[in-house]
């Protein structure tokens, strides 16, 4: 990005606040902003038959969103909440398509976006098409064991596809290994 590009996009993004527990995104609600996380996490999940079903975590320097409810425009399935006061730098997605028309350089960033977005996706649909239940929670301690310190475990274990007490076994006998 050159400083036209940043100084273009300077006047369209604000600063907000959550505590933990607050809402970025409500089921049924059109995600209209895009959100860096300077501080804190979220987690994205959905419910099914009232249990809530982790999808993702959301740290610092990730973006937090709903890509394909801000791409298409349709009402998001999905719920994204704060797990612990978090600081986010938000801008709207009409914002970031003005961007795309604008500059090279903001396409580009946005392609990347999609890049990194499809990849997560193709990552979590293949952990749970060619993986167990252990073979995930390995796959999780190696790649991101900072995960174990700030998210509760009983959202680590809808995350996994485990209950909470089928992955304090795991952790137990793993650790004992």
């Amino acid at each position: 990005m050159n400083e036209e590009d940043c100084s273009f996009f300077e006047a369209q993004v604000r600063v907000k606040r959550y505590d933990a527990k607050d809402f970025f995104l409500t089921e049924g609600k059109i995600c209209q902003e895009i959100g860096f996380v300077n501080r804190g996490c979220f987690r994205t999940y959905y419910l099914l038959d009232g249990k809530e079903i982790n999808t993702h975590f959301t740290f610092e320097n990730e973006f937090v969103t709903d890509y394909d409810s801000s791409l298409h425009g349709k009402p998001s399935r999905y719920f994204i909440q704060a797990l612990e006061a978090a600081e986010i730098v938000t801008f709207h997605v009409s914002a970031l398509q003005h961007a795309y028309d604008q500059s090279q350089n903001w396409e580009r960033f946005g392609r990347l976006m999609a890049e990194k977005s499809y990849s997560l996706t193709t990552q979590r649909v293949e952990s749970f098409l060619f993986l167990d239940g252990k073979q995930r929670y390995l796959q999780l301690l190696k790649n991101q064991p900072h995960i174990f310190n700030r998210i509760p475990l009983y959202h680590i274990a809808s995350y996994l596809g485990l209950e909470r007490e089928s992955l304090s076994r795991l952790r137990k006998k793993v650790s004992d290994g």
